[in-house]
């Protein structure tokens, strides 16, 4: 991620973008179990104008998070203020610059061993980073993207929420370095695909949008869930499927959507090429809109 104007140190060498339970600057524990075992939850969430886009929606499926791992309950209040203020550090504030805040919540400290203590106290991160660099290219005409080698394993109990165990999207995308290729797809065990490594898959197939069921593995995107609110609102038949690789390949558009990028439209999937369409132009019409809406 290159280095935007924007991000540039505070003035007076004050302290840096990162804010650890409370403290400016704090630091994380070496015995924190998020670093021993991935033991929380993390939310990416754009910011422009100074405000965070979804916050709702990201703090939903925090929530959720919690509870499905047993976490005390994330304080949303101190969340937003710790996200205001390093807003405001940074400069990204009403028509100057876009940020990337990043929210990590762990089970905290608790010695050794995978057994949790009996009383947690949670740790909470956040931390806002620069805008990246986005080739232009990426939204007007597509992305390409590959298949992965790597096979998702099926784990109903964490399919769906941002836990912070993403090793096997680290090893997906160790397998390729082409930079023309923006993104790799992950299939599961049974050859359906799931997801990309950052990302929700869509596809439109004889006018119907459809996206891989999250229910067994994969991470439920904020924005994938808007482009299905907006598939609704359009009266564009929508689905949630199991989808093998070969419907994936023969579909007439696929597009990628996460909270950074929005949606990108594939232009080629393993050597086909894919024309942006106007059921995905539609769809990144009215998520840009609904973005400006969001910060405002």
């Amino acid at each position: 991620m290159s280095e935007d104007p924007s991000f540039g140190p505070p003035v007076g060498g004050a302290a840096p973008m990162v804010i650890v339970n409370g403290e400016a600057g704090g630091t994380l524990p070496t015995s924190d179990r998020g670093l021993y075992y991935g033991d929380g939850l993390f939310e990416t969430v754009a910011v422009h104008n100074g405000r965070p886009e979804f916050w709702d929606r990201h703090m939903a499926r925090l929530r959720e998070g919690c509870t499905r791992l047993g976490l005390p309950c994330v304080d949303v209040d101190a969340l937003a203020r710790e996200t205001e203020v390093l807003c405001k550090r940074a400069g990204v504030r009403k028509g100057v610059a876009r940020g990337v805040l990043k929210i990590i919540i762990s089970r905290g400290s608790g010695g050794r061993g995978y057994r949790t203590p009996e009383t947690v106290h949670p740790t909470r991160m956040v931390s806002l980073h620069p805008w990246p660099e986005i080739p232009e290219g990426n939204l007007a005409g597509g992305v390409r993207v590959r298949l992965c080698d790597l096979r998702l394993g099926h784990q109903p109990a964490l399919a769906g929420i941002k836990h912070l165990n993403r090793l096997e999207s680290v090893l997906a995308r160790r397998e390729w370095d082409d930079p023309d290729i923006a993104e790799g797809l992950l299939c599961d065990g049974d050859g359906l695909v799931v997801a990309g490594t950052m990302s929700n898959l869509f596809l439109v197939k004889g006018g119907r949008l459809r996206t891989p069921d999250l229910s067994r593995c994969g991470v439920a995107g904020i924005i994938r869930a808007v482009v299905r609110e907006i598939a609704e609102t359009r009266g564009i038949p929508f689905e949630v499927a199991d989808i093998p690789v070969a419907e994936a390949r023969e579909s007439q558009e696929l597009f990628l959507t996460n909270s950074v990028i929005g949606i990108w439209p594939v232009r080629e999937f393993d050597g086909k090429a894919y024309a942006v369409g106007p059921v995905t132009r539609e769809l990144m019409e009215d998520l840009e809109r609904r973005r400006a809406l969001e910060t405002a």
